[in-house]
């Protein structure tokens, strides 16, 4: 089982999604924040469930989708998991992922 760990980034892109679509409906907001975060736990058991987005010297940066959304993250070298940032599918991914 690989253990997952957030950046700060990522946990900024969360705290951002939930309060965009909090300002319409909180509830909404909830949900989609508690599935994005379900949909990271899977990475536990399957880290590699993602597609890969770019090689880097150190490993492979991989992308998992959910609803309208794109997860980038990381397999460290020891097999853990390190989510970088949490995109909606509209925003231009290279400006954000360097």
């Amino acid at each position: 089982m690989a253990k997952i760990i957030w950046t700060e980034e990522a946990f900024y892109w969360l705290k951002e999604i939930n309060d965009y679509i909090s300002l319409n409906s909180p509830t909404t907001a909830q949900k989609v924040v508690s599935g994005l975060y379900e949909k990271i736990q899977i990475l536990s058991d399957f880290p590699e469930i993602g597609y890969i987005y770019r090689k880097e010297a150190d490993g492979l940066v991989r992308i998992l989708l959910y609803g309208h959304y794109r997860i980038a993250y990381f397999i460290t070298s020891d097999g853990g998991v390190t989510i970088l940032c949490i995109f909606h599918g509209a925003m231009e991914i290279d400006h954000y992922l360097r």
